[in-house]
C-alpha cells in the first residue's frame, strides 16, 4: 500500500525531530562535561538536516519552502550577531543554525495539538532557552547572599566608582568566590578586571561581557594585584553556562508546549482584548 503525502510528511517530520534531539543531547552532554563541543557534531548534523528538510519541502511540502529560506536567514543573522556581540559561543551559534536547517518550521504533521507555534521555529527554541537560563539569576542571588552572610567584606569593596546599574548586573549574573577557587575552576569567567588609569594607578572595574579569549590575561592581572595587596580575597565571576543544555530544553518545550514567551504574553493580554 502506497503511503499518502501526509504520512510521508509525518515520517520526515519525525526523522528531523529525532535527528535534532539526538545531536542536541550529545552536544549538551559535551557542553556540560567540558564546556566544548567538537565541530564534527555540526559537520555531520548540518548536511543531514539540510538533506532531510530539502527533500521533504521540495517534493512533499512545497508550501513551506518560503518559511525554510526565511527562517534560516533570520536565525543565522541572529546567531552570528549574538556570537560577535559576545552573548554566546560558537557552538551555540552553530546549534541554532543547524536547528534552522533541521526544523525551520514547526513539525506540523506530527500534530502535538499546539494552539500556537512561531513561523520561525528556531526563534521560539531560542526564546524558550533564554527564559530557562534566566532562572540562574536566583542561583546568583543566593550565592551573593551567602557570601554577604559569611564574609565581613562589603560586596562591592573596591568598586566605589562603578555605576549602580553595573553592580545590579553583576549581582544577578555573577557572584564572588575565593581567589583560589577562581584559579582552579576554568568554567567560570571574571566579571572584573584591573585597568590602568591615566594617572598610572590601577583600578578594579566590572566587566559587562566577559570573553573566553581574555580570561587568562584578566586572571594574570587579578593575581598580580592580589600579590601586591591591592585587592582582597574575593573575585567577581560568572559561571560559564552550558547554554546548549538550555537550547535543548528550549527545543523540547517548543515541541511540546510551543513558544512560552508568546503564550505568557497572550495570557496577560487576553483579558484586555
Amino acid at each position: 500500500m502506497a503511503l499518502s503525502e501526509t504520512q510521508v510528511n509525518q515520517i520526515f517530520d519525525a526523522a528531523r525531530v529525532l535527528l535534532s534531539l539526538s545531536f542536541m543531547f550529545y552536544a549538551s552532554w559535551s557542553d556540560w562535561k567540558s564546556r566544548e563541543v567538537s565541530n564534527w557534531v555540526w559537520v555531520f548534523l548540518a548536511p543531514l538536516a539540510f538533506g532531510l528538510t530539502t527533500i521533504q519541502y521540495v517534493f512533499f511540502a512545497r508550501h513551506l519552502l518560503f518559511y525554510y529560506a526565511f527562517s534560516f536567514a533570520i536565525t543565522s543573522i541572529l546567531a552570528v550577531a549574538l556570537f560577535y556581540a559576545g552573548a554566546f559561543g560558537g557552538a551555540d551559534a552553530k546549534a541554532l543554525m543547524c536547528l534552522a536547517l533541521a526544523m525551520p518550521y514547526y513539525p506540523i504533521y506530527l500534530s502535538f495539538g499546539l494552539a500556537f507555534y512561531s513561523p520561525i521555529f528556531p526563534i521560539s527554541v531560542f526564546g524558550n532557552a533564554v527564559l530557562m537560563a534566566t532562572f540562574t539569576v536566583f542561583y546568583a542571588l543566593f550565592r551573593n547572599l551567602l557570601w554577604k552572610l559569611t564574609n565581613r567584606e562589603r560586596l562591592f569593596a573596591g568598586f566605589e566608582n562603578e555605576s549602580f546599574w553595573r553592580k545590579i548586573v553583576a549581582v544577578i549574573t555573577g557572584y564572588k568566590v575565593a581567589l583560589k577557587s577562581f584559579e582552579k575552576n576554568t568554567h567560570t569567567y571574571p566579571l572584573e578586571d584591573i585597568v590602568t588609569k591615566e594617572t598610572g594607578e590601577n583600578e578594579r572595574r566590572l566587566v559587562a561581557f566577559p570573553k573566553d579569549e581574555s580570561r587568562e590575561a584578566i586572571v594574570g592581572r587579578i593575581l598580580s594585584a592580589r600579590r601586591e595587596g591591592k585587592i582582597q580575597d574575593g573575585v567577581w565571576v560568572t559561571p560559564g553556562l552550558p547554554l546548549l543544555i538550555f537550547i535543548t530544553a528550549g527545543l523540547i518545550i517548543a515541541l511540546v508546549f510551543g513558544d512560552i514567551i508568546w503564550l505568557v504574553l497572550r495570557a496577560l493580554l487576553r483579558p484586555q482584548i
